[in-house]
């Protein structure tokens, strides 16, 4: 059953989750950089006085193309929206706390 197509390895998804991030930057946010999610978390917590920060808002997104790819047709944006909010979040969680990315070392 194999239709000879080539799949995709994790590394191009990821490749193209930044690529995605990107883009969505130089659409949306001007400074060539995806970063409205201070701002959409910031207007929520006006809005119903909740208090979630924008770590919860990049995790929040992530349930949200879960739940999408869980439902009907399979749709690649969803995994690659998933993986760019996670990397997102893990860029929250660094600068927040003040981690330092040790290049080119695993821990």
């Amino acid at each position: 059953m194999d239709s000879g197509e080539v799949k995709p390895f994790a590394g191009e998804i990821l490749r193209k989750a930044a690529d995605t991030i990107d883009e969505r930057g130089k659409q949306r946010d001007g400074a060539g950089q995806e970063r409205s999610m201070s701002r959409t978390v910031a207007a929520f917590n006006a809005m119903t006085d909740h208090k979630l920060t924008e770590e919860d808002g990049w995790l929040f997104m992530q349930y949200l193309k879960d739940a999408r790819s869980r439902a009907g047709q399979f749709t690649e944006d969803d995994y690659l929206d998933k993986t760019a909010y996670s990397a997102l979040q893990a860029e929250c969680a660094i600068t927040n706390h003040n981690y330092r990315i040790m290049r080119g070392q695993c821990s």
